[in-house]
Order: structure tokens, then C-alpha cells, then sequence
């Protein structure tokens, strides 16, 4: 039976660890996998997505949401998506329509923008999952859970919409920290 799981969180919350996980765990039981990142995402380099703490598994990249149907093999039990904000709102379909065939389907991706605002397809993913693992970061400031992250420097995007997630800007800890409530503001 299919269903859809969601991993949200800020940046720095182990999203891609715990993707990575599970895939791990389903090739450990022998289900066939698949695994997709946005190919805005080179920071792991071609044919990988991989954690901050430097887990990683092999991956197919596209740049669209409905490119990863065509990906999906026969014997495909297990559909693992990152970094699903940049995926737009297509992604929602697609995703719902492979747990509607009767797969699997992990999504990863951040829940808010860098100026807190939901994240969209994450927000949309999580109304129609079956499962919502919901994490948090450590703030840079205080130490406390982190729900939120922001951005440390302003970054050319190109646009009026920095809040666009193709904006072109994919960043690490170099250009983003996370934060608590408290601190998020400065």
C-alpha cells in the first residue's frame, strides 16, 4: 500500500540524514529505491545527495517535479526525494500520484523560508501525507531547538523574489544559520 511521508524542518535539521536513513533501511530489506534531487543542488556533487554530517546515498537528478515519474523502474517500491522546496507546487501531484500507484514516498525538504514563511510544497506535502517527521536545529545563538533559520548575508538572486525557490541560491552554513523564536529576528 503506498503512502506519502514528509521530513520537515529549518536548515541544519538532519532532513537528508533521515532521508538517507530510510533509504539505507529499505535497501538493507531489499526494496528497490530510487532516489531524486533537484539538480539546483550540486553542493554533493553529481549523482549524490548527502547530509551536512556527510551521509549520503547515490541519486538521479532533475529539474522538474514531473521528471521523476519517468525515473521509476519496475520494481521501484521506494521513492526518496530532497530538497523538495525546489520542486515547486507540481511536486505535490507527482507525489501523490506515486502513493496512490501503491509506493512508498520519503519527501525532504525545508518547511520555512529564511524569513520564516511556510515553505511551499513542504506545507502542501505535509496536508496530504500519511506521516510528518517534524525536526528542529540547534539555534547558533543560545543553543536551543531551532525551527526557524536565517540568512546571514544579503545574496543576489537575480530577481525581486528572494523567496522564490528557484531563486538560484543554494546554500550551506556559510550563508545560513538556524534559529530559535527568540533569536530569529537578530
Amino acid at each position: 500500500m503506498g503512502r506519502l511521508e514528509v521530513i520537515a524542518g529549518p536548515m541544519f535539521a538532519g532532513k537528508t540524514e533521515e532521508l538517507v536513513r530510510r533509504v539505507h533501511r529499505a535497501q538493507v530489506a531489499r526494496r528497490g529505491v530510487l532516489v531524486v534531487g533537484h539538480e539546483l543542488d550540486t553542493r554533493s556533487g553529481p549523482g549524490r545527495v548527502a547530509s551536512h554530517s556527510g551521509l549520503e546515498v547515490p541519486s538521479r537528478s532533475v529539474g522538474e517535479a514531473g521528471q521523476i515519474l519517468a525515473l521509476v523502474a519496475d520494481g521501484t517500491e521506494l521513492v526518496a526525494v530532497d530538497e523538495a522546496q525546489f520542486f515547486g507546487p507540481d511536486l505535490v501531484d507527482v507525489a501523490t500520484a506515486l502513493a496512490d500507484a501503491g509506493l512508498v514516498v520519503v519527501v525532504a525538504g525545508l518547511s520555512v523560508t529564511f524569513d520564516g514563511r511556510a515553505f511551499q510544497p513542504v506545507a502542501d506535502l505535509v496536508a496530504v501525507a500519511e506521516s510528518v517527521t517534524k525536526l528542529t536545529a540547534v539555534c547558533a545563538v543560545c543553543g536551543r531547538d531551532a525551527a526557524f533559520h536565517v540568512r546571514l548575508e544579503a545574496v543576489p538572486t537575480g530577481d525581486d523574489d528572494a523567496l522564490a525557490p528557484t531563486s538560484g541560491h543554494v546554500g550551506g552554513a556559510e550563508s545560513y544559520e538556524a534559529r530559535c523564536r527568540r533569536h530569529r529576528h537578530g
